[in-house]
């Protein structure tokens, strides 16, 4: 599935206000191998839903950290059984007890801080991503979560050339939230990345 520039541009303009599972269904009849990635932080059940609305099949790629609160893994148990998620699981190769250890959780300002967020994120995502080596990613980005995902749209695509697809990119949250209330989907706002400071510091997987 490639696609030029120009083509991305014009199809944002016609997602703008289009319903997601419109979206999506549009984005898996032109895929052979897609991808959603979830965290399961605040939110992230609407794209769970909305896609799996469209297909149950997907592959759900879960990079757990190690690092969830008991509400968080609560809360992906809960929806993994409900919605009927396809989750492949991927964790770090060191254990949390084996890291805490030797570095702990590092602040921003500490050298260690790249390794950290190397061994419980990045490393994980990438191995996903190359086992998997999907045409098109959905994800739940959204407009107003950081600078670098402002300069982004519905459509957009990754550093290796994987369609990224953000139903939900112009929603903010009193709509999810109806989009919630609407399909009787709880939320789970108890999440802790422990790759981040602020709440709108970028990840690492997106840029």
């Amino acid at each position: 599935m490639a696609f030029l520039k120009e083509e991305i541009e014009s199809l944002n303009r016609q997602f703008r206000g289009i319903a997601p599972q419109e979206i999506i269904s549009w984005a898996l009849n032109n895929s052979k191998r897609p991808v959603v990635t979830t965290n399961f932080r605040p939110y992230e059940v609407a794209i769970l839903h909305a896609v799996t609305d469209v297909s149950i099949e997907i592959p759900i790629l879960w990079c757990d950290t190690g690092y969830n609160t008991p509400n968080t893994y609560k809360h992906a148990e809960e929806l993994i059984s409900r919605l009927g998620l396809n989750i492949k699981l991927y964790v770090p190769k060191q254990t949390s007890a084996h890291r805490d250890s030797i570095m702990g959780i590092p602040q921003i300002d500490d050298p260690l801080h790249s390794v950290f967020t190397e061994q419980v994120k990045l490393e994980p995502f990438r191995r996903a991503m190359e086992e998997h080596k999907p045409d098109v990613w959905f994800t739940n980005l959204r407009k107003g979560q950081t600078a670098h995902r402002d300069s982004l749209d519905v459509l957009s695509l990754s550093n290796d050339g994987v369609l990224k697809v953000s139903p939900f990119y112009y929603w903010n949250d009193t709509q999810l939230d109806a989009y919630l209330e609407e399909h009787q989907l709880p939320n789970e706002h108890k999440y802790f990345d422990p790759t981040k400071v602020l709440e709108n510091r970028e990840c690492g997987l997106h840029t």
